[in-house]
């Protein structure tokens, strides 16, 4: 039996929550599979690549995973949690923004590791409700918070 304690590895990603163009204050969310078979809805987000700042891997991730091209808003801060693999306990720091559309259309065809299985839009009054993660759900009333000041 193997008791040397796995190593830990620190990750970074960045995403957001992207307001609709249109005005309907909903936002753009991705279905992706989880390790059961089901479908987790959460924001787009993935790892910087390169140079990236945190700002730009978070816009390059959410037009790779949802086709919409958008400006941030805000800052909306950052969630970290720990997970176990087979072979290393990770460390995750995930920077989340608020964004506006800008351009483009909602589909998952040009994400290029196949994340996203499905998208869709929600309305910001039911997004705490239909996110998947606990630690999204709390940004998702922070984003509405935002919207009912503007």
């Amino acid at each position: 039996m193997n008791s040397r304690p796995k190593p830990r590895v620190e990750e970074t990603s960045a995403g957001g929550f992207v307001l609709s163009a249109d005005g309907a204050l909903r936002v753009a969310v991705i279905g992706r599979r989880n390790r059961g078979g089901r479908i987790d809805w959460c924001v787009p987000k993935g790892h910087p690549e390169g140079t990236e700042t945190i700002a730009q891997a978070a816009l390059r991730e959410v037009e790779e995973e949802t086709g919409l091209t958008a400006e941030i808003l805000e800052t909306l801060g950052s969630i970290h949690y720990e997970f176990s693999t087979p072979t290393a306990v990770i460390s995750k720091t995930v920077h989340h923004f608020l964004m506006k559309q800008t351009g483009g259309e909602l589909t998952i065809e040009n994400d290029p590791d196949r994340e996203a299985v499905d998208i869709r839009w929600i309305p910001i009054d039911l997004l705490a409700e239909e996110l998947t993660h606990e630690n999204e759900r709390r940004l998702a009333l922070v984003v509405q918070e935002w919207v009912a000041r503007q």
